[in-house]
């Protein structure tokens, strides 16, 4: 023992790199199994409701998994087929994989749409939205998109919507497993879609909103110095104060405030009268004298409009702060004041990468159901809708209120009711 302890002090650097790397070695293989159990956990919770009996003239129901292999740097195949698959089809779904690894699947896409119960997507904010991009192309197909509740399975870099449907979590797999376990459990909430329609004819669908002003545009060269580590961030917005200061972006707004929400429509469809019934009421309708049409007077829509000046403008669902019992339906509009200085941009962009639409103490936030957004001729830069970058130019936004059903984790469910009764 004491040749040996005399060794390991004579090469001491080769023993604490040994015992480094045996250390991180051990921390890697209980990770690991760790992980193995929670998979295992779940499977077992999925398994009970694939045994749960179910007349023999019901189908099974029916999940088409859009699932994006490039997110997550190309892990995303890994992480699904690993994680998510198992509870899938443990559960009794007739699950069908669809990757949309290739633009132009729109076609493909509507084609499934009529023989699926479900639609989970598998990826991160760009996945939702291209799906969404291929699936609502006008507002008949998403008002037949808006009655198949939708999953959402978190593989990419951003996934802004698991924050409001899913418990957080810094285990990516525990992440993972609670949203597919959140999907077999079949507890759904409402969220609102953003309607963006530019000069060309297709509209632009958002779950989460719309961002145009300095904060966005720094946040995007962020990844450029990864060198720099921890420091990364406050790098970007520094270096971004080096441009013309202050950052002003102009433009004109026109608005409308919010509407009142419309009660809940029953979920059953109503019965059908009797066929004499029907007969009753059709001659009835043919031989009545036709009621006197009253002229009805059009009250004309109450628009408002201002000229801003801002460092950031964002245009937002309430997803983020679900309230599923609000009594009006509305989208947050935050104009960010262009009077900051330096040292608070540097400082609020690292804020603005953790939710990049909350709204900063002195900024003008209204509450409107659709806007007119005009930007001065020769704008230049871009937006950001949803993460994904868009040119900027002049825009119309109109707020479509609970138009999509997501499945959501029951905990969270319980959280949002729980937050509105108080």
């Amino acid at each position: 023992a004491a040749r040996v302890l005399a060794t390991l002090r004579s090469h001491w650097k080769k023993t604490t790199f040994g015992v480094c790397l045996l250390s991180w070695g051990g921390n890697w293989l209980y990770g690991k199994h760790c992980d193995n159990l929670l998979r295992r956990a779940a499977c077992q919770e999925a398994q009970a409701f694939g045994n749960q009996l179910i007349p023999s003239s019901m189908p099974l129901k029916k999940a088409t998994v859009f699932l994006n292999p490039a997110a997550c740097k190309g892990k995303a195949r890994n992480l699904f087929e690993k994680n998510a698959a198992p509870i899938l089809h443990l559960s009794g779904l007739d699950v069908t994989v669809v990757k949309t690894d290739y633009e132009g699947q729109a076609k493909k896409l509507l084609e499934l749409m009529e023989n699926t119960d479900l639609i989970i997507i598998a990826g991160g904010d760009g996945t939702v939205q291209e799906v969404l991009q291929d699936l609502c192309p006008g507002s008949l197909r998403i008002a037949v998109f808006s009655k198949i509740p939708i999953g959402f399975i978190p593989l990419g870099k951003t996934c802004t919507l698991s924050h409001t449907l899913y418990p957080e979590s810094t285990n990516q797999v525990q992440h993972i497993i609670n949203a597919t376990l959140a999907i077999v459990k079949g507890e759904t909430v409402p969220l609102d879609v953003l309607q963006i329609k530019g000069e060309k004819e297709q509209p632009v669908y958002a779950v989460t909103g719309l961002r145009w002003g300095s904060y966005r545009d720094a946040g995007v060269k962020v990844s450029k110095y990864w060198y720099l580590g921890p420091l990364k961030t406050k790098a970007a917005h520094f270096f971004s104060t080096f441009k013309e200061w202050p950052q002003k972006h102009q433009a004109a707004l026109m608005y409308l405030g919010p509407t009142e929400r419309p009660p809940e429509e029953p979920e059953g469809k109503p019965s059908r009268p009797p066929l004499y019934v029907r007969l009753y009421r059709r001659l009835r309708s043919y031989w009545s004298s036709p009621p006197k049409e009253i002229p009805q007077e059009v009250t004309p829509e109450d628009w408002e409009e201002l000229k801003l000046s801002a460092i950031e403008l964002s245009i937002a669902t309430r997803n983020r702060q679900l309230d599923l019992t609000r009594t009006e339906d509305f989208m947050d509009i935050c104009i960010e004041a262009d009077t900051v200085s330096k040292g608070q941009f540097v400082n609020r962009g690292s804020q603005k990468m953790r939710d990049p639409h909350m709204c900063p103490e002195g900024s003008q936030c209204i509450h409107a159901s659709r806007c007119i957004l005009q930007l001065p001729e020769g704008t230049e830069g871009s937006f950001g809708i949803d993460n994904e970058e868009y040119e900027a130019m002049p825009v119309e936004v109109k707020l479509l209120p609970r138009k999509l059903r997501f499945f959501c984790d029951p905990r969270m469910r319980e959280q949002m009711l729980h937050a509105a009764v108080q």
